[in-house]
């Protein structure tokens, strides 16, 4: 516990302690600074302000963190007691440090939120949702800090508050909130960032707030003060080394004895006596490799006696998660039971950093692909900070490895989410560039259809604006009339407007039910037309549906109305009805359906192809109706008497007649670059099992394919439907696609270009 009565020069080295001279100096101008403005005031726990100063920026002194982490411990209540002298802190101590006491107050705004959300869970889900939403603040907490530093300093100054409470043993409802908040939102942070020297002391201390009589029952129970078991492990750790020294084996050793949170939750997680707790005392040895691993077993075992019943080897039989280590435990000259974890320097960092960490299988964080970005970016802070740890105690370059380290941590924000409040102080977690639409879709999308402002932190702000970590975000929505006027805005499927993929897909979706209503509209007005000028309005809807193979009525209008099926289809149904109204000019099994664009009309067009006759220009071309040739059909022209050149494919049967007959005639052609226009008339036959709905189904598929049909004539016989088609291509790869898909269809038997 830090001391409040220190005297000025224990303060001062304190303070000071791994930084230079003149970064020392820089501190203790900053304490200067702040010792006449806090004199006499109190901070929001009831404690003075200048003893709450110094403990944050001693504790974070003791973490080892940079100057400007320690200064900005000791200036971010300024503004609390003396607005005019905070507003001097950018120009006395700089830019950044100005910076991350503008960060500290955006944190400090989170308590007193936290636990405002009054919604109640209900259901089988209430637990798991207020463990997610425990989860959500956690990340809130480290997105709004743009500068990882920011985290560290509001850790500090919430064990530096837990320690006033316990040292003036203050047990009140207010004390009671500080430690719940902290159990739930800041050990477990302390925990994931791998300050442990914090963690532990946060949760021992919110423990001793929530669960007293459990606390003193258990440090009773320990038998002996912290310090003495401290001293216990260090000793057997001293041995140890020495043994391993002995025998020319390089290792790390340390360790330090359980605290009082984490028997409690031992003991009641799986039902334990305190005598059944044998890892009260626990360290850790890591070396190079695992055959040297078991190595050390055998000098532990030797050293001391070991409990058979408690070794678990977990190098040549992981756990499922990948977790590798030898623990054993063992019994003192003393009869004291000491826990003993043997494991190489890569297992020490899977378990540290990997699947296997700790805080992954003692808290129940998110799953998924978002969950493991999430998790790989904070075993790098923890890295990081490991690494901080690792170098403060060098010598050669220790500025430029401070500056180095200073500018990765700042860098390390969690950036790719943002956290806001809803008016209630829920959390609600969206990725970043989220502007009030998303928000309001994400509550429910009944909300974002209705949505017509926003406030943000009170203030109006357009619907397009940015949200920031932190704000406190209420919509407001329109209430009844049309469908329409409470509908979304086309204008929010802009760029700008929407940050999420899932409330752009769920704006889409409204649209398209919209659109989907008016193309139901217009087919249901375009076939009771055609039932009116036929004068059968009196047949029934769905029976006309079922006839034209359609499975309901809705799906005849969806088709009418899109175009995808021809009203001529009703016309020859209700003739067929009534034979004696305008017959047919073909015979009853016959159907010719003809499209307004003429088979003069396709050739046409096909005569304007850009067919290229080798070593001419200019010449007319037409292409043959025997063959209808396309694109990249292999062509050859044939001089004709005073109708040009006539193009046939290669494999015509006619052109190897004419080949017989005038040889001479016979030109070579190809294709050259056709117009953007250009269609070519080709024949399709199609021979299927006949059935309801197949003319339907293999119109559609032309239809799809963007294939004109200019005539279609079908003929049925014995249950086989004999169908021909001329239809209009930009390429006969078109054509070999759409054939493929008809082959598909049910009852098709055969598909082929004549």
């Amino acid at each position: 516990m830090v001391s409040t009565v220190a005297s000025p020069s224990e303060t001062h080295v304190q303070l000071c302690v791994g930084l230079n001279a003149d970064d020392g100096a820089r501190v203790l101008d900053a304490l200067a600074f702040v010792e006449p403005l806090y004199r006499g005031k109190t901070v929001v726990t009831g404690q003075d302000a200048f003893a709450f100063a110094e403990g944050v920026a001693t504790t974070l002194a003791l973490l080892n963190t940079d100057t400007d982490s320690r200064i900005a411990g000791l200036l971010f209540e300024l503004a609390e007691f003396d607005p005019a002298a905070a507003l001097t802190i950018e120009e006395r101590f700089g830019e950044e440090i100005s910076e991350l006491v503008n960060g500290i107050h955006q944190l400090m705004k989170l308590h007193g939120q936290t636990f405002r959300h009054k919604e109640v869970m209900r259901g089988k889900n209430a637990s798991q949702q207020a463990a997610e939403q425990l989860e959500t603040l956690r990340k809130m907490l480290l997105a709004m800090a743009s500068d990882m530093r920011v985290v560290l300093v509001r850790l500090a100054s919430r064990v530096t508050s837990l320690r006033y409470f316990a040292e003036i043993r203050l047990e009140d409802e207010k004390t009671h909130g500080y430690a719940r908040e902290t159990l739930d939102l800041y050990a477990p942070l302390a925990n994931r960032l791998g300050v442990w020297q914090l963690k532990w002391e946060l949760e021992d201390l919110a423990f001793r707030f929530l669960e007293p009589p459990a606390y003193k029952r258990i440090a009773k129970m320990l038998e002996e003060k912290r310090l003495e078991r401290e001293s216990f492990v260090a000793s057997a750790i001293a041995r140890l080394s020495s043994e391993l020294a002995a025998a020319g084996i390089k290792a790390d050793v340390f360790g330090r004895p359980k605290h009082i949170y984490s028997i409690w939750n031992k003991m009641r997680g799986k039902s334990l006596d305190f005598s059944e707790l044998y890892d009260v005392r626990a360290f850790r040895v890591i070396v190079d490799d695992a055959k040297t691993c078991y190595t050390v077993l055998g000098l532990v075992h030797n050293i001391w006696t070991p409990i058979p019943a408690e070794f678990d080897d977990y190098i040549s039989r992981p756990k499922s998660n990948g977790y590798q280590s030898l623990h054993t435990v063992v019994v003192g000259e003393d009869g004291r039971a000491l826990e003993v974890q043997i494991r190489t320097h890569e297992m020490h960092r899977f378990a540290e950093y990997g699947v296997a960490a700790h805080w992954r299988y003692k808290e129940s964080g998110g799953s998924g692909f978002a969950a493991q970005k999430y998790d790989e970016k904070i075993a790098w802070l923890r890295q990081l900070l490991a690494w901080k740890s690792e170098v403060a105690d060098a010598v050669v370059e220790q500025d430029d490895i401070q500056r180095e380290w200073v500018e990765k941590l700042k860098s390390a924000s969690l950036d790719d989410r943002i956290y806001v409040l809803t008016p209630q102080a829920r959390v609600i977690e969206l990725p970043n560039g989220a502007t009030p639409i998303d928000f309001a879709y994400h509550l429910h999308t009944d909300l974002g259809h209705r949505c017509r402002g926003a406030r943000v932190d009170g203030a109006m702000v357009p619907l397009n604006t940015p949200l920031k970590n932190g704000q406190t975000v209420e919509i407001i929505s329109a209430r009844g009339g049309a469908a329409t006027a409470a509908g979304p805005s086309r204008d929010w499927l802009s760029p700008g407007y929407v940050a999420s993929p899932r409330t752009r897909s769920k704006v889409r979706a409204w649209f398209n039910a919209i659109e989907q209503q008016e193309t139901l509209s217009h087919g249901r007005a375009l076939v009771e037309k055609t039932l009116q000028r036929e004068g059968r309005t009196a047949i029934n809807h769905e029976e006309l549906a079922h006839k034209l193979g359609f499975a309901k009525v809705d799906e005849l209008f969806l088709a009418v109305g899109k175009e995808e099926f021809s009203l001529r289809n009703i016309e020859l149904l209700l003739h067929a009805d009534d034979p004696h109204k305008h017959p047919p000019k073909q015979a009853p099994d016959v159907e010719t359906v003809i499209t307004n664009k003429s088979r003069a009309s396709s050739v046409a067009k096909g005569a304007r192809s850009g067919v290229l006759v080798v070593g001419t220009d200019g010449l007319l071309t037409q292409l043959a109706r025997c063959c209808k040739p396309a694109p990249p059909d292999e062509i050859v022209g044939f001089v004709t008497r005073g109708k040009g050149i006539s193009i046939h494919r290669a494999n015509c049967k006619n052109l190897a007649q004419i080949r017989k007959n005038a040889l001479e005639r016979v030109i070579q052609t190809t294709w050259g670059e056709p117009g953007k226009e250009t269609v070519y008339p080709v024949d399709i036959f199609i021979l299927a099992s006949d059935r309801q709905g197949l003319l339907r189904d293999v119109s559609e598929i032309f239809s799809r394919e963007k294939i004109n049909v200019i005539g279609v004539s079908t003929q049925s016989a014995k249950g086989q439907a004999r169908m021909s088609f001329t239809a209009e291509i930009s390429s006969t790869a078109q054509l070999q696609r759409a054939l493929g898909i008809i082959r598909e269809v049910s009852g098709v038997l055969e598909v082929q270009r004549q």
